[in-house]
């Protein structure tokens, strides 16, 4: 097996098998960012004269070729390479003969990971952000559809006081743009270059490391050597931390489209074409997509924890432990994702019913009203007002015939969503996508 840390002696096939785990596929996903590393680390060992300028002429061209495998899912790791860092250095090698053992100088492999992580943390929460903005976006959509038409709402599952579509709707856009604030946190968390940290201890070799935090297009530095090998795992939680909260709010929202899906509430109606049947009993349109949304958003917000389990007791330096961190903290991004897609495209379709409130057992809902009316129209004090509409419920005899006037902000008649609009649009504009992408683009187009 191909080693970066090999010493000339024949190695144990067992051990291999154990310590290398799953990093040679969990690697494939951090290759286009290894190799980027890779080409910001080489311009700088240029410029500080650790590199020759004739090297670094062969090699970035190289370099760029991997790149462009990656992105295109050409590039593999060998059966008997250890992981990403030795197969880019194994490949510049056999291309480039000694010159590609040179691209190593001034790294381990620790630093290396940390920088991938991160460059790989920053592409994804931007894919991320995008897609939940999607969601917000369609969500605020459907409130503003439903504005007028009025649902109950509960407490204790308990029919409390009237709601609406429009309220509904609206409370889960706003709960994403508190996400959002998380997700923006850890986006900056992400943003901090840890290249040159080496082991944990630094380098005598002179780097520049504001130069690769420039060509990498980072926001700052980890400056602390030791503090960037601590941030192994911290950053990983932090982000997964900003990926639960979403997770939560749509796992949420989930199981409400359960509940009012069912028969027993009948609020909304899924497509056929959307819901799957039972085999055994021909009427069952089950609402599955939400059942599987609201099941992944559970497994999301575990994820933070099985972090901490993994990494919280160790002292400063860095474990092995670590590698396991790929395991729980890659795959996290795809399953937000697809259920922020799926649920997006299924409450984008869901059907809302009119008229619910017309059934005379949500006439308790309308007792705030009345009560309410007593007080400003009748002058009555709230707590006889209040004893005089519950005894009614009590005897059979309430009902109300009034009209509902809301007007506070956030209430059924003034639902704020362009205010709402306006906080999201603040913290999207926060984030530095374009920036980066601009950066990381320059740095794989570059020339010497």
């Amino acid at each position: 097996m191909a080693k970066l840390w090999d010493k000339g002696y024949d190695d144990d096939k067992l051990i291999d098998q154990f310590t290398v785990g799953r990093d040679r596929d969990l690697d494939l996903y951090l290759a286009p960012f290894d190799i980027m590393g890779t080409m910001a680390h080489i311009k700088m060992l240029a410029k500080t004269g650790l590199l020759p300028e004739d090297d670094l002429r062969r090699l970035f061209p190289e370099l760029r070729s991997l790149y462009e495998d990656a992105m295109s899912g050409k590039f593999v790791i060998e059966p008997d390479v250890e992981d990403v860092h030795s197969q880019v250095e194994l490949t510049l090698t056999r291309k480039l003969g000694d010159i590609g053992k040179k691209v190593h100088t001034g790294r381990s492999r620790n630093d290396q990971v940390l920088v991938d992580l991160k460059l790989f943390a920053r592409n994804r929460i931007s894919k991320t952000v995008s897609k939940i903005a999607h969601l917000f976006e369609v969500l605020q959509r459907r409130s503003e559809e439903g504005r007028d038409i009025l649902l109950p709402g509960y407490t204790h599952l308990q029919v409390a006081m009237p709601s609406s579509f429009g309220l509904w709707f609206g409370a889960y856009a706003e709960s994403l743009t508190d996400d959002m604030r998380l997700m923006k946190a850890a986006w900056d968390i992400a943003n901090q270059n840890p290249l040159g940290s080496a082991a944990g201890y630094g380098s005598s070799a002179p780097l520049d490391r504001e130069m690769t935090t420039r060509l990498l297009g980072f926001d700052d530095l980890d400056y602390n050597a030791v503090y960037a090998q601590m941030g192994r795992g911290k950053m990983e939680r932090a982000v997964s931390f900003a990926y639960a909260a979403v997770a939560e709010t749509v796992g949420r929202l989930a199981t409400d489209c359960c509940l009012y899906a069912s028969q027993n509430f009948g609020f909304i109606k899924l497509p056929d074409t959307m819901t799957t049947g039972s085999s055994i009993m021909p009427h069952k349109k089950n609402p599955d997509v939400f059942e599987l949304v609201r099941a992944h958003c559970n497994h999301l917000q575990g994820v933070p924890n099985d972090i901490r389990l993994l990494v919280g007791n160790l002292p400063s330096g860095y474990f092995r432990d670590m590698q396991l961190l790929k395991e729980i903290f890659i795959p996290m991004f795809k399953e937000l994702d697809d259920c922020l897609d799926i649920t997006a495209y299924a409450v984008g379709n869901m059907q809302i019913v009119k008229g619910i409130m017309d059934d005379p057992k949500y006439q308790p809902a309308f007792s705030v009203e009345e009560v309410n009316r007593l007080v400003e129209e009748e002058n009555v004090p709230f707590r006889d007002a209040y004893k005089k509409v519950g005894l009614e419920i009590l005897s059979g005899s309430f009902e109300f015939h009034g009209q509902l006037h809301h007007t506070h902000c956030g209430s059924i008649g003034n639902l704020c969503n362009d205010r709402i609009k306006a906080k999201m649009d603040n913290i999207l504009g926060g984030f530095g996508f374009k920036i980066v992408e601009k950066v990381e683009n320059d740095l794989v187009n570059s020339t010497f």
